[in-house]
């Protein structure tokens, strides 16, 4: 993913729930960088690993990388569901055919981004 779009993504969903924003605890010790969390769930959907496996680059117990990716999933839901998630519609579906045509595979749709054949 790229830094302009992980800081965009991470901005949206820190405004949107305090959860992924960084915080103090009684003690006044900083807990967990927005930062870690995203990268955290991130992982865990890209990858396919366990909550066991993140906890070793992120620094997070099992209970808190399970929570980060309920919430996570609920909020990218929630802000994206609208413009991002939506099933394509018929001027979509031309406009990706046209953009598969122009790269010499007309009628191909099944890879949108052209990388995987």
């Amino acid at each position: 993913m790229q830094p302009y779009l992980f800081n965009k993504v991470m901005h949206d969903i820190c405004n949107y729930d305090a959860y992924f924003v960084q915080k103090c605890d009684a003690t006044r010790v900083l807990g967990l960088l927005p930062e870690q969390k995203l990268t955290a769930v991130i992982r865990m959907l890209a990858y396919g690993v366990s909550a066991d496996q993140v906890d070793e680059i992120a620094r997070m117990g099992k209970s808190t990388t399970l929570e980060a990716l309920v919430r996570f999933c609920q909020v990218v839901e929630t802000l994206y569901n609208r413009d991002y998630l939506h099933r394509p519609t018929p001027r979509d579906f031309q406009r990706l055919l046209q953009k598969a045509e122009a790269r010499e595979f007309p009628g191909m749709i099944g890879s949108i981004d052209f990388m995987h054949w």
